[in-house]
């Protein structure tokens, strides 16, 4: 049992000052404000007193509570903010790891993010060969399976306009036929919860009804789609934006293209990096203003997020990053992004973003994306017990997922 309490706690449903929480196991019991988390402690005490020896007990070291049996974890959050855990919907790496290297680089990828307050995360996968991809699919369906935070793997290629390829390897995008949807998905095991592709190629919004027969979040991105063309693709179940204003077009006053058609429809979330590279400041408070509760903020990481400057591979190309920006070599490219979640709530609230829905952007919109408003990005009863503590200025200070304190 976890029970957190003297907090401000900051989700979707607004702030709330001296707010408690109770966790029991992976889900969240009880919540509440003011000294009423005592009695949960006080009862757990009397249970514990009832049915153990008190001469076999170690003296509790808790100051809050020194009778607090060692059963439950009480932490002072000091008035600090309390958010749901962090929702990564598209990343790549971190901490030196690129999640296209296998399972064990995927687990130290994200022992970086972990610690910034991403709980739970989409493993993306770059353009490559599709017997390499269903392999990656393979082995992200095994680690799934295994690991509860990681939901699931995110095609970003290979159904990407050549001319919008960004830091995709050109010689592996490829039209989506049915051959190879039928390879993916199967490879995937039911763990392919996200596909980017651009509805403009041949097949494209074929394939975009068979992805979402299959259960599949679509994501239009990497396009020159019109926004006829996008529309079209919404309409088909489309449901997201890979990285608004990056790798498609601008908005143009004659040629509105992707971004307005995923603004004007209700039914589509847009993708902001929030890394003050990616798009610009004025650019992300407008969006929020034009979108409201259907932005998401992604990290859109490569391994070099956490890590130092350097050389760094994205897939097969190579990237060379410089004071945090990561490039193309060689080229003016944007190679992904050294971001980290809580360093995209700090830019969004420095952009004018109110902190509840930069907040919201990063917890119940992501969740709500993959189907998971039911138990993800609140801090609720019934809710997975997923949690960050930050300091006054949005510093990570603790990471919690499913109940644990992660170190």
């Amino acid at each position: 049992m976890l029970l957190l309490h003297g907090a401000r706690k900051l989700d979707a449903d607004g702030i709330v000052d001296d707010f408690w929480m109770l966790a029991e196991g992976t889900r969240i019991t009880a919540v509440g404000t003011g000294t009423g988390w005592r009695h949960h402690v006080q009862g757990e005490r009397r249970m514990f007193e009832e049915t153990t020896d008190a001469a076999s007990v170690v003296p509790p070291t808790d100051r809050d509570s020194p009778s607090t049996p060692p059963t439950i974890e009480v932490v002072d959050a000091a008035g600090g903010w309390l958010t749901p855990g962090f929702i990564d919907l598209h990343g790549h790496g971190g901490g030196g790891f690129a999640f296209d290297d296998g399972a064990d680089a995927i687990r130290s990828a994200l022992a970086e993010h972990r610690a910034h307050g991403t709980t739970r995360s989409v493993i993306s996968l770059v353009a490559n060969p599709p017997h390499v991809l269903a392999a990656s699919l393979d082995a992200i369906a095994r680690l799934a399976a295994d690991d509860p935070t990681v939901l699931g793997a995110h095609l970003e290629g290979p159904f990407l306009a050549p001319s919008r390829k960004g830091a995709h390897n050109p010689d592996f995008l490829g039209v989506p036929t049915r051959h190879v949807l039928k390879q993916l998905l199967e490879a995937s095991e039911g763990r392919l919860v996200q596909v980017t592709i651009a509805p403009e190629l041949p097949g494209a919004l074929e394939a975009i009804d068979t992805f979402v027969a299959s259960g599949v979040v679509v994501a239009v991105g990497h396009t020159d789609a019109s926004l006829e063309v996008t529309r079209e693709a919404f309409a088909r179940g489309a449901t997201l934006l890979t990285h608004a204003f990056n790798a498609m077009p601008g908005i143009h006053h004659r040629d509105p293209g992707p971004i307005v058609a995923a603004i004007d429809d209700d039914r589509v979330t847009l993708e902001l990096i929030a890394d003050g590279v990616h798009v610009h400041p004025a650019t992300l408070e407008a969006a929020f203003r034009a979108a409201p509760g259907r932005i998401a903020l992604i990290t859109d990481a490569m391994a070099a997020a956490g890590a130092p400057d350097g050389p760094y591979r994205l897939g097969t190309l190579d990237v060379e990053v410089a004071d945090g920006r990561a490039l193309l070599a060689g080229t003016d490219t944007i190679a992904g992004s050294t971001l980290t979640q809580d360093a995209a709530l700090r830019t969004s609230i420095a952009a004018g973003v109110d902190p509840v829905s930069a907040v919201t952007a990063l917890t119940s919109t992501p969740a709500r994306v993959l189907g998971r408003s039911h138990d993800l990005g609140r801090l609720s009863p019934g809710y997975l017990a997923d949690a960050v503590l930050l300091s006054q200025t949005y510093e990570a200070q603790r990471v919690i997922a499913e109940g644990r304190t992660l170190p």
